[in-house]
């Protein structure tokens, strides 16, 4: 038996991860644990972070079985401190891990639970936790029914899926048939191989959204880490613009906020790890749109660390290998990122960042996603593969990181011709 103990990560997201998940997996290794990737593959870039001399646990992470059984057979020979995912695909099979390995987790019941939009719903009702009015929707005929009952606009959305792919909003019957079509369909990720199919009509929540990134330390012991500003996206489309934490924001100290946060985490039956829960601040109050039982992507953890100074790839880590987390924050700033989409669809001919933006001492990274040649799709048919690119910015107000970001959109030139056919991922 091997005299140090491993951190088990489930899954690392392929060759392309690296833009949004190096930053991530360089704070998990920040840990006194080494890190293992349980993954059919290790992709080069987390090479750097996996421990020197297990780096990879082969398995099929799209079966439990045979994640299991690979687990099994190394912790036969070594320690396992803690296991961890930090993607959707993967959050049940780390706590059924977890549970296995009698490791710090959530119960894989909630895991699940969170996973699944409707059973989400289904808990909020139940314990009296202010979320959507959402009715399940197996053929057009229902949908077409619930948004009668429900009243328009109507959001349609898949069960299982995630980066908003699927998630239309429908203003009346017309347009609850693309809708359901595109709900149905609709993929990213490759998220159809996990969680069940099915189809939401849910009640359309008015007012500025954003994601609460939070710890769970213990059964009923939720605490807010950070506040996500969602940037507003263009009408008719549902996929994410661009995100801003702010120090200052007065929603990290917000009562009716933290009541509403707590609540959703046990109506779950959430106990452990940080979590991205999405929530819209309407005139009645703020109402749970989804929870996410892991850490919250578009690197947010990147914009935590910026604005607060809270690791919170660091803090799930540690979390799941039952050490006392570093929750304080220790920085009081803003930072923001911002997405580019196609302004049409067609053939990228030429994408490039002006040599001025590497000049701004606020810009703190600018990524080009997509190569000339590239077939994409402009919203409303954009998904989170459309994205051309993303840069990162950091001030000392939201207000300075508005200013920013703004700066840097001048700086992308994009070149898009010949329209094609959508690029949208369907089953």
């Amino acid at each position: 038996m091997s005299s140090r103990s491993f951190l088990l990560l489930i899954g690392a997201g392929g060759d392309g991860g690296a833009a949004y998940r190096e930053f991530v997996l360089s704070r998990i290794a920040a840990t006194e644990h080494p890190v293992v990737l349980v993954d059919t593959a290790a992709p080069a870039w987390t090479m750097p972070y996996l421990a020197t001399d297990h780096p990879h646990l082969r398995a099929d992470v799209s079966d439990p079985a045979d994640v299991a059984a690979a687990v099994k057979a190394f912790a036969a020979d070594h320690t396992i401190a803690g296991v961890m995912t930090y993607m959707e695909h993967h959050v049940v099979t780390a706590a059924e891990t977890a549970r296995m390995l009698g490791l710090p987790s959530s119960p894989a019941e909630a895991m699940a639970a969170a996973r699944d939009k409707a059973t989400t719903r289904r808990l909020l009702d139940q314990y009296n936790v202010p979320s959507a009015r959402a009715m399940e929707a197996p053929t057009l005929e229902a949908a077409l029914a619930h948004a009668d009952t429900i009243g328009y606009p109507v959001m349609v959305k898949p069960r299982s899926q995630a980066g908003s792919a699927g998630v239309v909003r429908a203003d009346n019957r017309t347009q609850i048939r693309e809708a359901y079509e595109r709900a149905s369909n609709e993929t990213v990720a490759g998220l159809e191989q996990y969680g069940p199919a099915g189809v939401l009509v849910e009640e359309c929540l008015e007012g500025a959204e954003i994601s609460v990134e939070t710890a769970v330390l213990g059964a009923g012991r939720a605490r807010i880490l950070a506040v996500t500003r969602k940037l507003p996206a263009p009408p008719g489309t549902t996929q994410e613009y661009g995100h801003v934490i702010d120090a200052a924001d007065p929603l990290l100290h917000d009562a009716e906020l933290a009541h509403v946060i707590s609540a959703a985490v046990d109506a779950l039956g959430l106990t452990l790890g940080v979590l991205c829960i999405e929530v819209m601040l309407t005139a009645t109050g703020p109402r749970i749109v989804e929870v996410n039982g892991r850490l919250g992507g578009d690197l947010l953890p990147l914009l935590a660390q910026h604005a607060l100074g809270i690791d919170l790839a660091r803090i799930a880590a540690n979390l799941a290998t039952g050490t006392a987390p570093a929750l304080e924050p220790t920085a009081h700033m803003a930072a923001a990122i911002r997405f580019a989409y196609p302004g049409k669809s067609g053939v990228l001919e030429h994408l490039a960042f002006h040599p001025d933006a590497g000049r701004m001492r606020t810009l703190e990274r600018a990524v080009l996603s997509q190569r000339p040649g590239a077939v994409v799709s402009a919203p409303p048919h954009a998904t989170l593969n459309d994205r051309l690119a993303h840069w990162v910015v950091t001030g000392h107000s939201a207000a300075d990181c508005h200013t920013s970001l703004d700066r840097v959109a001048q700086l992308l030139d994009v070149t898009i011709t010949a329209p094609a056919a959508t690029t949208h991922c369907v089953r």
